[in-house]
């Protein structure tokens, strides 16, 4: 039987265009020979949909898509994600299905079973788990059929109470074909390959998994569909980060003719160092997720122009070389708005920088009209010392001459802000805050740091002098991050124990770290939900990003 994988990347509710790149990819596959070609995992009306599932037109267009592509199923079969109405009066109203379409009609249709309510997802929100589950005959083959989270069930897993393969295997398939939407974190790669061979292992046959690709809005999706022979070996996998279409060729003993890649041959399922998931990552990986969920921001929103602030420090430095990869060197803006607190090497810094990837910058200094707006304030701030209020007017004036040019010229705010600031709250409300994507807000400072390195790579980008110099906010003389921030070093590793980790003070505690310094730091975390709360949306590299994977209550007495 030959297979095609077809990684897509789809716009939520485009279902034009979603469906017409769906049938070319069916014309493709008939041209080659294919018998099956399989789609991820609601892939007609893009993943995640979210409350758009509570409109009845977008149910209704999601079906008129499946009625198109039903017709283009004649002379091979295809397997596609689209929700599905339940016409129980129990339970939810919709099922997240696959769709098996053959010879011109729906032949069946596969629903979800464990529905993941944890982290980014909320599918239970939405749909019914399945209560029935059946395989799919065709062309001599029995094919059992899941759905994303549905593999990551082995019968193991607290949250689900019913292992849908373990339901399957009863009635004798041949292979395995999962529709997915597998988010990219850091820790998520080597946790797929793990959990489709440990699949692979348990029944014994060969897996055909097919992921989504593309950015939607703060959520990365990076392919990797892959392909196991029932041996457990890697058989072939598809690009990172990108659309591709490729087509396998499975035999009557359960091998594929595509042959078996070398890097599958032993699979790690070891957890990785905490430390490692910091610092030591395959940073290239991070590089391009951050690339990607630019890219894909702005070309879905219908955007092709970024700005930003450039201060001649690592964050506006590594944001303003990912937006000019993304984007490229024409459409991106930096805007340098020194002040007298401005040393001028960091002028010179961002200056150099901008040569370097040749993107047009601007020099606004800030200088008379922050003295305006502390001139009409000086009735009300007469007697008091030059203080916070000051430093963060500085920074709310770049914020407002930023959104002015955006507004006058139809540019997107990128913001800088990395998410050991965001955690502790070392930023500026309407000030450095402000933007409309959070290109590092899900990356550690010691990552920036790493990710400043890699653009590096090949030729100095990003001028030396940026990476090794103390990192200020320069909102008052000789000011450094230090004075108000532990080590990043020491600082990202207690934040990781306490965000990614969800490990309490005591437990943190015991594992070495400084009573006081821990006690600070979380306090620093809490108190400043209500900052992230009003903060834009991040691009989510980790296994807990800031954002709708991190739901806080803003006031609370834990840690308060």
């Amino acid at each position: 039987m030959k297979i095609f994988l077809a990684q897509q990347n789809y716009l939520i509710g485009d279902f034009e265009n979603n469906t017409s790149k769906i049938l070319e990819a069916i014309e493709e596959a008939k041209l080659h020979g294919g018998d099956l070609i399989v789609f991820s995992e609601l892939s007609v009306c893009g993943y995640p949909p979210r409350d758009f599932l509570y409109f009845n037109d977008f149910i209704e267009k999601s079906i008129d898509s499946i009625n198109k592509i039903k017709e283009a199923a004649r002379g091979i079969a295809v397997l596609v994600g689209a929700p599905q109405k339940n016409e129980s009066v129990n339970g939810k109203r919709l099922y997240n299905s696959a769709y098996f379409l053959a010879d011109g009609k729906i032949k069946a249709v596969i629903q979800k079973t464990c529905l993941p309510t944890y982290d980014v997802f909320d599918e239970n929100r939405y749909f019914e788990p399945a209560s029935q589950w059946n395989i799919i005959e065709y062309k001599g083959k029995k094919i059992a059929v899941t759905i994303c989270e549905d593999i990551w069930n082995l019968g193991e897993n607290p949250l689900y109470k019913i292992c849908p393969m373990d339901q399957l295997i009863s009635q004798s398939p041949d292979l395995m074909i999962n529709l997915s939407a597998s988010p990219f974190d850091y820790t998520h790669a080597a946790d797929r390959k793990a959990i489709l061979k440990s699949n692979v292992v348990k029944y014994n046959l060969p897996v055909f998994y097919c992921n989504a690709v593309g950015s939607q809005t703060e959520i990365v999706f990076d392919g990797n569909s892959m392909v196991f022979d029932k041996h457990a070996n890697l058989c072939g996998a598809l690009k990172s980060f990108e659309e591709e279409f490729k087509s396998y060729e499975l035999l009557d003993d359960g091998t594929i003719k595509e042959g078996v890649l070398e890097l599958s041959k032993n699979i790690s399922t070891e957890q990785l160092n905490p430390d490692q998931l910091i610092k030591d990552l395959n940073i290239d990986t991070i590089y391009n997720t951050l690339v990607l969920g630019v890219r894909d921001y702005f070309k879905k929103m219908g955007f092709n122009k970024a700005i930003l602030g450039s201060s001649g420090g690592i964050d506006s430095a590594v944001t303003l070389a990912l937006a000019v990869q993304a984007l490229g060197k024409e459409n991106v803006l930096a805007v340098l708005m020194p002040s007298k607190f401005s040393s001028n090497h960091s002028v010179d810094d961002a200056v150099e920088l901008s040569k370097n990837l040749d993107n047009r910058h601007e020099i606004i200094s800030i200088e008379n009209i922050n003295n305006s707006f502390l001139n009409e304030l000086d009735f009300l701030f007469e007697g008091t010392s030059f203080g916070l209020a000051e430093e963060n007017l500085q920074s709310r004036t770049r914020g407002n001459l930023l959104m002015s040019i955006a507004n006058k010229f139809g540019y997107i705010l990128l913001n800088t802000s990395n998410k050991s600031e965001l955690a502790t709250g070392y930023g500026t409300l309407y000030g450095d805050m402000a933007g409309g994507l959070g290109v590092l807000g899900d990356c550690y400072k010691v990552q920036v740091y790493e990710l400043a390195k890699y653009i590096n790579r090949n030729t100095e980008i990003i001028p030396n002098n940026i990476i090794t110099k103390a990192p200020s906010a320069e909102l008052r003389p000789d000011q450094k991050d230090s004075d108000s921030l532990p080590d990043y070093d020491l600082l990202d590793k207690v934040l990781y124990q306490y965000i990614e980790q969800q490990k309490g003070p005591d437990e943190i505690k015991q594992m070495g770290f400084d009573d006081e310094l821990v006690d600070r730091i979380l306090k620093m975390v809490n108190k400043n939900e209500y900052k992230r709360n009003q903060f834009c949306p991040i691009i989510r590299i980790s296994p807990k990003a800031f954002g709708v994977g991190r739901r806080m209550p803003i006031v609370g007495k834990y840690l308060s």
